[in-house]
């Protein structure tokens, strides 16, 4: 059985007060937002195609990427954490936050102890931000 890849959140905002409330649930774990790609214009710009508001969100917890880099360079495929908002056609928002732990055993990153180690804070700590904005998390 494959492992969850992400922990769903949905949010009974609109999209960029989403994006802001999200950004704000990270700051506090200690991730900062590197980069975001807006889709929705994405895709009108290079397709001429319409799409509902949809933001990629590039997070990354320095000391947690620092060690982890330091340790084994290609775990810099897995970054930064990706964690995307978008519009619900019939109201407010979802949030998918990336789980490192799915995302370790499906690349097998999981069987190295350090790589282990840093994932399961990096899991721990999105995890609380998932919470934070309103999910029950399992286990």
């Amino acid at each position: 059985m494959m492992a969850e890849l992400s922990f769903n959140v949905h949010l009974d905002q609109p999209f960029d007060q989403a994006v802001e409330t999200v950004t704000e649930a990270l700051k506090g774990e200690g991730f900062g937002v590197l980069t975001r790609v807006d889709v929705h214009a994405a895709f009108k710009e290079k397709l001429g195609k319409e799409f509902r508001e949809y933001a990629i969100l590039g997070a990354c917890n320095p000391p947690l990427a620092h060690k982890a880099l330091n340790h084994r360079a290609e775990v810099g495929l897995m970054l930064p954490c990706n964690v995307t908002v978008e519009a619900e056609p019939a109201g407010g928002s979802t949030v998918r936050i990336g789980d490192p732990e799915g995302l370790m055993e499906n690349t097998g990153f999981s069987l190295d102890p350090v790589l282990r180690e840093v994932g399961e804070e990096a899991r721990q700590r999105l995890k609380r931000v998932a919470e934070s904005l309103g999910a029950a998390v399992a286990e």
